[in-house]
């Protein structure tokens, strides 16, 4: 029999991470966010830049906004120095010259996660990617070289939990 919503066995908890959304501005998307973020306990969701919260967001979060604290900023730098000040571990997940695959990192439990996705269309900024402690990549094997932001956070937000578990 398959368990719906008001069956299953899943314990409510709460990680101490912190999604960081860098300009993410697409609306289904940050929808998508919602959900995830809810589905795996993140403490707190911020979007950064340009971000509309309206009918196609709603639609795609399945009402997650109403149960996930979040906020909105319009600089993604200065709320990463603001978190990077109160304690947290600044983790970028993007694709560069210096970053390690997800599956080899270690996330720490000793200080609180700010993990920071980037733009739909860029990435993590350049400046973001100077004030993080350590950059992050989920390896591929096809001919891409990106993956749609909320399926890369899905899978971080995997790892992630999975470890602090």
């Amino acid at each position: 029999m398959q368990l719906t919503h008001y069956n299953t066995q899943f314990s409510k908890r709460t990680f101490p991470i912190t999604l960081v959304c860098d300009n993410v501005t697409n609306a289904p998307n940050i929808g998508s966010l919602f959900r995830v973020c809810d589905a795996f306990g993140v403490e707190k969701l911020i979007l950064c830049g340009e971000v509309s919260l309206g009918r196609k967001m709603i639609k795609t979060s399945r009402a997650t906004e109403k149960s996930v604290n979040f906020e909105i900023e319009k600089s993604a730098s200065t709320v990463v120095e603001n978190l990077k000040e109160t304690g947290h571990q600044i983790i970028s997940l993007e694709i560069t010259n210096s970053s390690r695959p997800i599956h080899t990192f270690h996330f720490s439990d000793e200080k609180p996660i700010a993990l920071v996705v980037g733009d739909e269309n860029f990435g993590v900024s350049e400046t973001i990617l100077q004030q993080s402690d350590a950059v992050i990549h989920i390896e591929m094997f096809g001919q891409n070289s990106s993956m749609n932001v909320v399926q890369a956070t899905n899978i971080a937000l995997y790892e992630l939990t999975k470890q602090l578990l």
